[in-house]
């Protein structure tokens, strides 16, 4: 069975630079989005939201679920021989 690989100190840190970033992205994006408009306005930030959202998701099961690939170092082995 595969070993799971723990994610470094630097790879965190850059995750939580990523949820920062997007926590105040986001904050301005739906804060100004509707500046000055009467009555109803299209939430156009949700679209951002959610594909940045899915990304960061991503970015979790990437940084937390990584596991080694065995086969690497044989690929490596015939790359370098073939």
């Amino acid at each position: 069975m595969s070993k799971k690989i723990p994610p470094t100190g630097k790879q965190k840190m850059i995750f939580v630079v990523h949820l920062i970033i997007f926590a105040i992205a986001n904050f301005i994006l739906w804060t100004t989005y509707d500046n000055g408009v009467q009555g109803w306005a299209y939430p156009w930030p949700a679209w951002i939201t959610a594909a940045w959202s899915l990304a960061i998701v991503g970015h979790a099961c990437a940084l937390w679920t990584s596991y080694e690939d065995r086969g690497m170092d044989e690929f490596h082995r015939q790359a370098k021989n073939g």
